[in-house]
């Protein structure tokens, strides 16, 4: 994000902020005018209402779909690792909102992890999300085909993931407040064995594959 998008001055709009890490890297790190951080997880939302030391940062309780802000009010849209969380019906109005927030000429910067590596494997045992990430790149793809946005870059990288004991992991991943994965004793056992291969002494550590959109509006 550093190298790509210009937060100096900027208005930025995060949707699906999370536990709103990175909207605190960047709030602390650049020197943007604003962040409008949504997500739609109420309890989340509820929790990132008690920061109260990010100054520029105002959270928003809402989806994609649905963005209350102003037209062409936006220099920046960030969305990572929430696209694919959108209703599959939602994808393509999501993608028109953030086109209708966002001044002439502002920027997306969309990171989607790739249906691949060690996480992933686990992961598709109790929540496969290799059709809904389709369905975000063909939202992707629509959106620049019909002209709304032009594809400047497609950048693909590499996170690490870390778990100190998996009880951090049925924490984050496997029950998160936001999703009901439906895991029953059976599956909970085949999911604690398969992360039981990568846990070490100080953890387990998975290097996941991302590809990032850096989509313009025109």
């Amino acid at each position: 994000m550093q190298e790509v998008l210009p937060f100096a001055g900027a208005d930025v709009l995060e949707l699906g902020c999370g536990r709103a890490h990175w909207t605190r890297t960047i709030a602390e790190r650049f020197p943007v005018n604003s962040i409008t951080a949504t997500e739609v997880d109420k309890a989340q939302h509820t929790q990132n209402l008690q920061i109260t030391d990010l100054t520029k940062v105002n959270f928003v309780y809402a989806g994609a779909e649905s963005i209350p802000l102003p037209d062409a009010s936006i220099g920046i849209v960030i969305m990572l690792k929430s696209l694919h969380h959108v209703p599959l019906a939602m994808m393509g109005k999501a993608l028109e909102e953030i086109y209708r927030v966002l001044r002439p000429g502002g920027l997306v910067y969309i990171s989607e992890p790739v249906y691949a590596g060690m996480f992933n494997d686990i992961l598709r045992l109790f929540n496969d999300e290799k059709s809904v990430r389709q369905a975000a790149f063909d939202a992707l793809k629509q959106a620049v085909g019909k002209g709304d946005f032009v594809l400047e870059q497609e950048i693909f990288f590499q996170s690490k993931s870390e778990f100190d004991t998996f009880a951090e992991f049925e924490q984050r991943i496997l029950f998160p407040s936001h999703s009901n994965h439906q895991v029953d004793q059976e599956l909970h056992a085949k999911v604690k064995q398969a992360f039981a291969h990568h846990l070490t002494p100080n953890g387990a550590s998975f290097i996941n594959p991302h590809r990032v959109d850096l989509l313009r509006k025109i």
